[in-house]
């Protein structure tokens, strides 16, 4: 057997490895690399490849059917000399020879010896040196192993040394000599012949020529101690098909395997890179709302504490009138007058004063809501203004190389595009800006509203809430009071009147500042929720970026181990 089991083993871990690395470079979508990983994965499995020179009736196809020893003709040996045509035999599942050109076919047989080594088969050296060229180009720099092989009774035929100039010099270490058919010659001609053999070669330029006399026919009929065939298998499997022959074969794989691996490195650290800046870019994004989201709350504090100021001024300044008209004076005073008038002038004392606090306290709330709405809305407008800018200049901050990384590029620079047309079309509606929960039922300010557009309207859709909002509940504590004033008689105490308004008056600011606050943080919410729902499709993105990149590292860092670890084992 010529083929070294660990060599095999070896291979078969190399080919495992550069196979995960192909599916690797495919799906990340770098198609240069993946191309050259399948051509390197190709190499990986031809076999080694033999190229067999020699002289007509050398006995070169009996040689290679004895090397081989498949228990089948490998290369047919004819009684005719071949034509000029080169033959490279294959493995194949069935038999076919196939006639790539005028000058060489390739045969495919179904021997197994044939899945790890190929022959290529020449005619006579006499024929081939007018076709050198596509041996020495096509064959020769690809080849593991040449071999010359010569007539043992005559060594110096002169179109073998002919085609031998051909090769080039960066060649003639993968040379071995074959002294074929030694059977017909004696022990001392046979060492003259390979002693002449030795010192033309040296003359050619090999430095330690390898030289083997060997009988094909002693090798064939099983006189295996004469043959010498052992001591030529011993060779290629030291230098060819194992040993170091075959680990720099495979060092060359690992080499080339190295680099691409490197290649992937750097293109995964661009891709973090851009994933980084996209990731950036989505924070940024994040922050601004927060941001916003608090100077529109802090917009919407002052405006609470404005409204509710106003409304203590006016109800505490009711408050005292109640409380001085309840005197014991003021109310012995109109007592004597309701006698002629049924105490008419206490009732029109207390609607009057609960008129003027309406009047008042609406005027009041009125003004107020008209001075803080308008810096509220300018808020919430800024922040979907801010974040239509940060989506119009992303271009310069999420950057894609469609060149390495076609697929990835391609769907963030749609997922982008999509981002922008989608938040001008957000921004136009109004729709986008309004909010239900802000209006009670049955209330006629939501359609005026909706006949305008997107942001413009924040202002005027804040204002009728508040207005609304303020309205109900100063309402509420109205007709509480007045219920509250229409039980009043000249026998009621003084200290219980004034401790149900005052109770009645603080339910209503409770009520309100409630209301405000849900109301106005929940408005700012959701707009803010919102704007963010526009960005889902770029977070799925980056999830998805995300995942990937990480997987990938992971599954390179795994290749690169194992890679070492055969590298390791090749020296």
């Amino acid at each position: 057997m010529i083929i070294n089991q660990r060599t095999l083993a070896l291979r078969a871990q190399c080919e495992d490895i550069v196979k995960d690395l192909q599916q690797l470079s495919q799906e990340i979508g770098h198609k240069e690399l993946a191309a050259t990983v399948g051509e390197l994965r190709n190499r990986m499995t031809e076999p080694f490849m033999f190229v067999i020179v020699g002289e007509v009736k050398a006995g070169k196809s009996s040689f290679v059917n004895a090397l081989l020893d498949a228990g089948k003709e490998i290369c047919a040996v004819a009684p005719q000399p071949m034509t000029d045509t080169i033959q490279q035999i294959l493995y194949g599942e069935n038999e076919e020879t196939i006639t790539v050109n005028p000058y060489l076919k390739k045969i495919f047989l179904p021997v197994d010896i044939l899945k790890e080594i190929a022959i290529v088969d020449t005619p006579g050296t006499n024929s081939i040196v007018e076709r050198h060229q596509e041996i020495t180009e096509n064959f020769i720099p690809a080849s593991d192993l040449v071999i010359f092989v010569f007539e043992a009774k005559n060594p110096y035929r002169q179109s073998a040394w002919d085609f031998f100039d051909f090769i080039n010099k960066e060649w003639h270490k993968k040379i071995i000599f074959v002294l074929q058919q030694k059977d017909l010659m004696n022990e001392e001609d046979l060492s003259v012949n390979t002693k002449g053999l030795y010192d033309y070669a040296v003359k050619k330029g090999l430095a330690e020529p390898v030289i083997f006399s060997v009988s094909a026919k002693d090798e064939i009929e099983g006189r295996f101690d004469r043959s010498n065939f052992s001591a030529i298998r011993d060779h290629i499997r030291t230098h060819v098909t194992g040993g170091r022959g075959a680990s720099l074969k495979l060092k060359n794989n690992v080499d080339t395997t190295r680099q691409i691996l490197e290649r992937v490195k750097t293109d995964l650290d661009t891709r973090q890179k851009q994933f980084e800046l996209d990731t950036e870019f989505r924070n940024d994004i994040h922050q601004t709302l927060d941001n916003q989201e608090k100077k529109s709350n802090h917009h919407v504090s002052l405006l609470i504490e404005n409204l509710l100021n106003g409304y203590d001024r006016i109800t505490k300044q009711t408050g005292r009138e109640l409380s001085d008209g309840l005197s014991f004076p003021a109310m012995l005073k109109r007592s004597f007058m309701g006698i002629f008038s049924k105490q008419a002038s206490v009732g029109e004392w207390l609607d009057g004063l609960a008129k003027k606090l309406e009047t008042q306290l609406n005027a009041e709330l009125r003004n107020k809501l008209n001075d803080g709405v308008v810096d509220l809305a300018d808020s919430v407008q800024q922040m979907a203004k801010m974040i239509d800018l940060k989506i119009k200049s992303s271009n310069s901050v999420v950057k894609g190389d469609a060149y390495i990384f076609e697929t990835i590029s391609e769907k963030r620079a749609i997922t982008l595009k999509e981002l922008q047309e989608a938040f001008s079309r957000f921004m136009s509606r109004s729709e986008n800006f309004a909010d239900a929960r802000l209006f009670p039922e049955n209330a006629n300010v939501s359609p005026n509203i909706a006949a305008g557009s997107g942001a413009a309207l924040v202002g005027m859709i804040l204002a009728a809430a508040t207005n609304v909002a303020v309205l109900d509940i100063t309402g509420g504590v109205l007709t509480g009071i007045g219920i509250l004033f229409a039980g009043i008689t000249a026998g009621v105490q003084k200290r219980k009147i004034v401790k149900g308004y005052q109770d009645e008056i603080a339910a209503g600011k409770t009520q309100m500042q409630e209301v405000l606050e849900s109301k106005l943080r929940g408005y700012v919410r959701t707009i803010k929720g919102r704007i963010n729902e526009n960005f889902d499709e770029l977070d799925a993105l980056l999830e998805n970026e995300k995942s990937q990149i990480s997987d990938f590292k992971e599954r390179w860092e795994k290749i690169t181990t194992r890679l070492n670890e055969l590298d390791k084992s090749l020296d």
